[in-house]
């Protein structure tokens, strides 16, 4: 007690009590949490249906999450995933789920069948498409759903009709070098996916982006094949009313959401879809050999 009534001795206990203070103090600061950041306002909304009523693509999860994480990397979108379809409508709902209004571009991500929805919701999912100029991407199985509305089919292009060569070594042709979602492709190209054959589809109703070379398939003691015009495309583009519409039949396997090539052309179709690039809808004839193709 008598060396605290020295000032120097008090000066340096004082000090000291300072200094541990100020440490404990700086400890404590160094393990406070950061205050959350607010949620960032993506430029647009995207939504993915990955409903299935018919055959269910193992790769469907896979799609889902590469368009997430695309949207989220780049900044570019925000996207809701869902495997109903509750939010194909353009009436208010309850509980903060959105409506059609809410979004810019719809996907389907392999879905099949028929799917759960009414004449209101069809007619509203149309109109996002058709009147309020909203894209639409179709993935896959898109083309293997909704036989039984005329609206759909002319709207994406087509439907389904079999899979000639089922899973193979596609020989793709790249038809328009210039579109955004294909301009990374080489002129030709080989990609191991399963190819649908359409039905009800027409080269002058769309603009072709990528095709199968015919020169390069083999069509002996295969029933599967209905097109004798032997005219398979792979990507294509279309204009429905104010709509933005993108289709390709690439993307059946869970390997193919891990190929650059892929997820690249998805994500450049998307932003074409959402209006952020320009390209073709126009239709041009079918080029006579890959040598020929603009």
């Amino acid at each position: 007690m008598r060396a605290l009534r020295n000032p120097l001795v008090l000066f340096l206990a004082l000090f000291s009590l300072g200094v541990a203070t100020n440490n404990s103090s700086a400890q404590e600061s160094t393990f406070t949490a950061p205050p959350p950041h607010p949620k960032q306002i993506h430029l647009k909304h995207v939504l993915v249906i990955g409903q299935t009523k018919g055959f269910e693509h193992d790769s469907i999860s896979g799609a889902m999450a590469t368009i997430y994480s695309m949207g989220k990397e780049s900044g570019l979108w925000d996207t809701t995933i869902r495997t109903d379809t509750e939010l194909l409508t353009k009436k208010a709902l309850s509980k903060n789920a959105k409506n059609l209004d809410y979004f810019d571009v719809l996907i389907f991500a392999s879905t099949t069948g028929e799917l759960d929805m009414d004449a209101t919701q069809k007619q509203d999912m149309m109109s996002f498409i058709k009147n309020d100029g909203k894209g639409f991407v179709g993935i896959h199985a898109a083309l293997d759903t909704n036989y039984t509305w005329p609206e759909y089919g002319e709207m994406i292009g087509g439907w389904f009709d079999q899979h000639p060569w089922g899973t193979f070594n596609a020989p793709i042709i790249n038809e328009d070098q210039d579109f955004p979602a294909v301009r990374h492709l080489p002129r030709e190209f080989l990609k191991y996916d399963e190819i649908y054959q359409p039905k009800e589809w027409s080269r002058s109703k769309v603009n072709v982006l990528l095709s199968l070379d015919a020169t390069k398939l083999n069509y002996a003691d295969n029933p599967r094949i209905h097109r004798t015009d032997h005219d398979f495309p792979v990507a294509w583009t279309n204009l429905y009313g104010k709509g933005r519409v993108f289709y390709s039949t690439l993307g059946h396997t869970e390997e193919s959401w891990d190929d650059p090539d892929i997820k690249k052309m998805y994500f450049e179709a998307i932003k074409w879809a959402l209006g952020m690039t320009e390209g073709s809808t126009i239709s041009h004839p079918r080029p006579s050999s890959p040598a020929h193709v603009h």
